[in-house]
């Protein structure tokens, strides 16, 4: 199957790449996002997301006349839905309004022989009894009258243009057609393996692979607070516990974030809540990491209350300009409710703003009359942080590193009381 144009539905941290990358390799391609300001910020030239030659990639896409954006989507020969499905305030149920937003928005632009793919994670079976109903109301038939499939992104913020490409990419069709039709979508930039298979399928691979990552991490963190309890350097035990060839720990930290790994379990949990007593476990561990991580600043200070505290990085790994459900704001807004006065520095994003949280453009400024420093995020620039500048500019000498991120010597020879996570000090 040929394609000549295409419609993406949400200009995000994968919408805008797919869209970008698609008119760079010569379709004709509508980026459609409900935000104006998204829409006039690329427009003019901007950019709403950082992610390394993201810019150059979108500004080449439009000025070939490849690319255009819009807020409403029009006539294509395949419609990608990749808008976000956040979870309800109660942490606990998908909310997928923008998914039935898309489909609502594609079905008067809905013909025969057109395809329609879902990338945004979704709980199983939302192609098959969601998305699908939707689109019928068109009075086309899925899979007879219109191909529809799922693809789920896999790719890594900082890296996402790369794996955007090479990566393998599975594409799950509502029927074998359907998936070969997203198999000639994609074909149309993916170098990595392309493999078909069937929606739900599909759907559930997504979610396994972030699942397994959340309980493998889980598996981490439960191990930095019993080398707390017995007193061992965890880092150093998992390091050493790595040396067998069939052991890969990964490492603790302040907890899990991002719009992926902290939200996908959710869905497995929501779609069978009886059989899945594992992955909710290794959720709520990871979602109770930033308070033992507050724990372990206010053993460091004796007391959180009237405390200044700079804490250094918010997103939710390193390197990154992504705050999407960060432990590190969590830790910061939980300081915070114990008392302690805080301020913040992310320099992927030092003009931020979020509600209930001081976050400064500068390392002088956040570090300025402070008790207290603690590294929630490994930006190789904290990490590359001379301890002696970094003492003459603070009030105090306690420092709490969560990552690993500085030589523990270095730092106490600067004269730092130094506490780390998963180190009993």
């Amino acid at each position: 199957m040929k394609f000549q144009k295409i419609c993406v539905l949400g200009l995000g941290y994968i919408g805008l790449p797919t869209a970008s990358t698609f008119a760079t390799h010569g379709l004709e391609v509508v980026g459609v996002d409900t935000n104006p300001l998204i829409i006039e910020t690329l427009q003019n030239g901007g950019l709403h997301i950082h992610e390394p030659g993201l810019l150059n990639l979108v500004q080449d896409a439009i000025r070939s006349g490849k690319l255009r954006v819009a807020t409403q989507p029009e006539p294509a020969e395949a419609f990608i839905i990749a808008v976000p499905t956040p979870f309800y305030e109660d942490g606990k149920r998908a909310d997928m309004r923008a998914v039935i937003s898309a489909a609502e928005a594609i079905t008067p632009h809905l013909k025969n022989g057109n395809l329609v793919v879902l990338e945004s994670t979704s709980p199983p079976r939302t192609t098959i009894d969601l998305v699908a109903p939707i689109l019928e109301k068109s009075g086309l038939k899925a899979g007879v009258d219109f191909h529809l499939a799922y693809s789920p992104e896999r790719v890594l913020p900082g890296q996402i243009l790369r794996e955007l490409v090479e990566n393998a990419r599975v594409v799950g069709g509502v029927t074998p057609e359907s998936a070969q039709a997203a198999y000639d979508l994609y074909s149309v930039f993916v170098k990595g393996q392309i493999v078909k298979t069937n929606a739900t399928t599909a759907e559930m691979v997504k979610l396994m692979e972030n699942t397994t990552r959340d309980v493998n991490i889980a598996i981490a963190n439960e191990f930095s607070r019993l080398a707390n309890r017995f007193g061992v350097d965890v880092w150093e035990a998992i390091s050493l516990a790595n040396l067998h060839p069939r052991i890969d720990i990964l490492k603790p930290g302040p907890g899990v974030g991002g719009h992926c790994i902290s939200v996908d379990p959710w869905f497995l949990v929501e779609a069978a809540p009886e059989i899945t007593p594992l992955i909710r476990t290794a959720r709520e561990v990871n979602d109770a990491q930033p308070k033992f991580v507050v724990n372990l600043v206010e053993r460091a200070l004796g007391s959180l209350e009237g405390k200044s505290i700079a804490a250094l990085g918010l997103a939710y790994k390193p390197d990154v300009d992504d705050l999407r459900e960060s432990p590190a704001v969590e830790v910061v807004l939980l300081l915070q409710d114990a008392g302690a006065k805080v301020k913040a520095f992310e320099p992927f994003a030092p003009n931020a703003t979020l509600p209930n949280l001081t976050i400064v453009p500068t390392l002088e400024e956040v570090l300025a009359d402070v008790d207290a420093v603690i590294l929630l995020v490994a930006h190789n620039e904290f990490k590359l942080l001379d301890a002696h500048i970094v003492i003459k500019m603070m009030s105090g000498r306690v420092a709490v590193d969560t990552v690993n991120g500085w030589d523990p010597a270095a730092w106490q020879k600067a004269g730092f009381e130094l506490a780390r996570l998963g180190v009993n000090t």
